[in-house]
């Protein structure tokens, strides 16, 4: 993009009001495909345009938030007990989700993390994981994902982490976390992992969080 500004005044350049107009519509236009790629990520339909033109009482929509609080059909959830009360030493919770490439696009943009080696393959070839690998961080998520999974709120308190290994664009990943301490006043200290399709670790840490009770709904 260039930034050199234009000096040529031939009588057709745009009245002030007009080109803020322009570059209004511009941020507009990339703050829209921006949503639409996260939402597009997490398995939620985004926004079409004549859905955007709906009265304001339609547009009130819940659906989004319940679809992403309940999951998508790709992902695999199982945890040693559903009792909040009974949660112990021992007890863990496993996530599994395929890391696709909507995934990780839509990170970079989120995050600003735009290292060529996620997004772009003729770089990526050339390096010496032989293609694009997914974020560190991005395949860190799940065991968030995991810990919320937990019966209870779950509050995180810190996060250690190791990368072991890279993880390749479309693979699947499964994420454990296994509570080893009860530190009392429903916070617990559990060791957090991350393995590959192949079984082999791509990420190991431990977590510190409070897991509270949920409140009445």
């Amino acid at each position: 993009m260039s930034s050199h500004p234009s000096d040529v005044d031939d009588g057709r350049s745009a009245p002030p009001d007009d080109h803020w107009s322009s570059v209004s519509r511009h941020v507009l236009n990339s703050y829209r495909e921006a949503n639409n790629a996260l939402l597009a990520a997490m398995g939620v339909r985004p926004v079409t345009g004549s859905d955007a033109t709906r009265s304001a009482a339609d547009t009130t929509v819940e659906t989004p938030a319940a679809e992403v609080a309940f999951g998508d059909e790709t992902w695999i959830v199982e945890r040693s007990t559903d009792d909040h009360d009974s949660l112990g030493v021992g007890d863990y919770v496993r996530f599994s989700k395929p890391i696709a490439d909507t995934d990780v696009t839509a990170f970079a943009q989120v995050s600003g993390d735009t290292n060529r080696l996620h997004l772009e393959s003729e770089f990526a070839d050339d390096t010496q994981f032989g293609g694009r690998i997914a974020h560190g961080t991005l395949v860190a998520g799940t065991i968030s994902a995991a810990l919320a999974r937990l019966p209870g709120l779950t509050v995180y308190l810190s996060q250690d982490l190791e990368f072991t290994g890279p993880v390749e664009i479309g693979e699947t990943v499964t994420a454990e976390c296994e509570i080893v301490e009860d530190l009392g006043g429903d916070r617990y200290r559990l060791h957090t992992t991350v393995v590959g399709e192949d079984d082999d670790p791509v990420i190991d840490g431990e977590a510190v969080v409070i897991v509270d009770e949920l409140p009445d709904e």
